[in-house]
């Protein structure tokens, strides 16, 4: 029975431990690669719009300051416990994330945190960088993340 166990445990390594294409680096087919950090993705940011229901945003040249304080409302209600606006807190700061994300992918992090730490690149990175803390699904309507983006835009 010993034996058997050792030759077990020993299989189990060997099949973790190996790639079968011998490539470690590979992303599986139909699978984008994980880049290594959040500067790589900021680089490339334009293609990430996220896993969620949204996958278009009109977002004119001016701010709608109706919909942005309505957003501000929305978020000192609902996001504040874990965003600052200015600083790093449980999640990141977020004055500038409009420079850093596409409105898609925001408005899906705001709608779908689950998915989008589960599935998304930057969402996977930043799940690991807040040291495993998921962002709450607030429940919000898609409306009401539009407004709470528009709100990002005056920051």
């Amino acid at each position: 029975m010993k034996h058997i166990l050792t030759i077990l445990s020993a299989l189990l390594i060997a099949s973790c431990s190996s790639s079968p294409s011998g490539n470690e680096s590979a992303a599986p087919p139909g699978k984008v690669e994980t880049p290594a950090t959040l500067e790589e993705i900021e680089k490339s940011f334009e293609k990430y719009k996220g896993v969620g229901p949204v996958s278009e945003v009109e977002v004119g040249d001016e701010i709608d300051q109706t919909l942005a304080d309505e957003g501000k409302v929305i978020f000192e209600a609902k996001c504040t416990a874990c965003h600052k606006t200015d600083k790093r807190f449980i999640g990141p700061g977020l004055k500038g994330i409009t420079e850093r994300r596409t409105p898609e992918w925001t408005m899906n992090m705001i709608l779908n945190p689950e998915k989008m730490t589960q599935e998304d690149p930057i969402g996977k990175l930043l799940l690991i960088e807040y040291n495993g803390s998921p962002m709450a699904n607030q429940n919000l309507t898609e409306e009401e993340a539009r407004k709470v983006f528009e709100y990002f835009r005056t920051l």
